[in-house]
């Protein structure tokens, strides 16, 4: 599910924000953002995070400010120095010329000095950064339980559906059969010509008919299913792929349905179910 959460902390030392968002996404795929500053974190944060996400792609973008004067320093990089010492030496004697090498010439050079930015990995920093973390994360699972409860009342209203629509299977299957055998004796008796019918022979006909169009055990799970969806969705904790599962046994029933249909309205009907259960399917990949 698509989610938001942002928090912040900031004090006189420093301005820690973390912001949160998501698109669906059938796994969990977390993609942080941060200052170098904070590399040492990604782990502990990435398994701090699960107590709060299970599935989904999630953004973080980490953004830090230090107000601190002493947070940079200046480090003098001695081997590359004495690269530089070298090359301009062996310039000087390829090419016949003095080479008036001095500290201050030398420390213009690229990467002679550089800033680095000190370490401040402690538990101190630690504990500010995670508590900043919790805040956004509870944000962000508060925004998914907002569009998750709308999630799944538009799931039950087509699960609900879904059930009117093997009522009416269910309820206008036996009558196919009346309707064959009586096709069936009239054209028998078109056939005959006025001769006896025999009884056992259609009878033995309507048979196997209703054996090739009985749709009994197929409604029969394809309701189990669908009502099992709706108990799940009542559970709440994280459902999304034991109801993915169930939504691609919901189909193969539909499809199973519709290949033994022998009338417009039964294939209209499994068509309309297949329709509903793709979309249901849908939903469920938002579904932690």
């Amino acid at each position: 599910m698509t989610g938001f959460g942002r928090a912040e902390s900031i004090t006189k030392e420093r301005k820690i924000v973390i912001e949160m968002k998501s698109v669906n996404h059938r796994y969990c795929d977390l993609n942080i953002k941060m200052p170098k500053k904070f590399n040492a974190f990604e782990a502990d944060m990435r398994n701090h995070l699960k107590q709060y996400i299970g599935r989904g792609k999630v953004d973080i973008f980490v953004t830090y400010e230090d107000y601190t004067k002493n947070n940079v320093y200046v480090k003098y990089n001695a081997e590359i120095a004495e690269e530089y010492v070298n090359h301009l030496k062996k310039m000087g004697e390829d090419f016949s010329i003095s080479s008036d090498i001095n500290a201050a010439l030398l420390s213009r050079y690229p990467e002679v000095f550089t800033l680095e930015e000190k370490s401040e990995v402690d538990e101190k920093l630690w504990t500010e950064f995670v508590g900043v973390l919790d805040e956004a994360a509870k944000q962000f699972v508060d925004a998914r339980i907002r569009e998750g409860e709308a999630l799944k009342k538009d799931l039950e209203a087509k699960l609900k559906g879904m059930i009117l629509m093997v009522d009416y299977i269910e309820n206008t299957s036996p009558s196919l059969i009346d309707s064959y055998r009586a096709r069936l004796e009239a054209k028998v008796k078109e056939l005959l010509e006025g001769n006896g019918i025999d009884e056992s022979r259609i009878a033995a006909e309507v048979v196997i008919y209703a054996d090739k169009i009985c749709v009994d055990e197929e409604t029969v799970r394809l309701r189990s299913h669908i009502e099992n969806t709706l108990s799940i969705l009542e559970q709440g904790d994280n459902v999304g792929r034991k109801l993915d599962f169930i939504a691609q046994e919901m189909n193969r029933e539909a499809n199973t349905i519709l290949s033994k249909a022998d009338s417009l309205d039964i294939s209209n009907k499994a068509i309309d179910l297949k329709t509903e259960i793709e979309k249901v399917r849908e939903q469920i990949q938002n579904i932690e």
